[in-house]
């Protein structure tokens, strides 16, 4: 699997951003050797599994120029460093509660010369900045990631969706959205991209 499925999904991606995904499988290689934050089996697959599944936000939201993203949980940098290629023009903060892994996102944007993207070794309730939206990947379910950030948004809404959480999940999601008592709306995965990997992926959008 290689950038081509980017190109597929992207077409209008740059040069220069063409070239920093193409980075991508090369410092995630190096630095999963020193310190684990991908598994073995997913690194093989990384376009597919993290750095697409990343941008599945990307299908659902079009950041715009001076908003500003949380992204919590980020782990190894997903899905903020995907999504702070894509949208140059938009800020991101990453945070994660274990510091290798902060250190691994910090090294991977050095690499990449992004100047649109912070990393601190924070939980999301240490966060005392305001946001347009905020992004993550599975960290927990619904009912106990909204109180992580429910006053983290600003009050005025740019964009085409009014400012919230835009959450990637998998799986049979029906009992943890009626668990979580949110109003959401599913965007399913499998309706942009192809491949079986997003056949039970979505992304969630709860408003603020």
């Amino acid at each position: 699997m290689t950038s081509n499925i980017l190109l597929k999904y992207f077409p209008d991606i740059t040069p220069q951003q063409q070239q920093q995904f193409e980075q991508l499988p090369g410092l995630y290689n190096f630095w999963n050797n020193q310190i684990n934050v991908i598994s073995r089996k997913d690194i093989d697959q990384l376009y597919e599994r993290h750095i697409l599944h990343s941008l599945g936000i990307a299908k659902v939201m079009n950041f715009l120029p001076g908003e500003n993203v949380l992204d919590v949980g980020t782990g190894g940098g997903f899905p903020g460093i995907p999504l702070a290629i894509l949208f140059p023009e938009t800020q991101f903060f990453l945070v994660d509660s274990i510091g290798k892994k902060i250190k691994v996102v910090k090294e991977v944007a050095s690499a990449l010369g992004l100047q649109n993207l912070k990393a601190e070794h924070l939980r999301a309730e240490q966060v005392d900045e305001k946001f347009d939206f905020v992004v993550s990947r599975a960290v927990t379910r619904l009912k106990e990631f909204y109180p992580w950030v429910k006053g983290k948004f600003s009050n005025q809404s740019k964009n085409t969706l009014p400012n919230g959480i835009l959450y990637l999940k998998g799986g049979d999601l029906e009992e943890e959205i009626a668990e979580s008592g949110l109003a959401v709306q599913q965007y399913h995965l499998k309706n942009y991209f192809e491949e079986e990997f997003f056949e039970t992926k979505q992304v969630i959008y709860v408003k603020a």
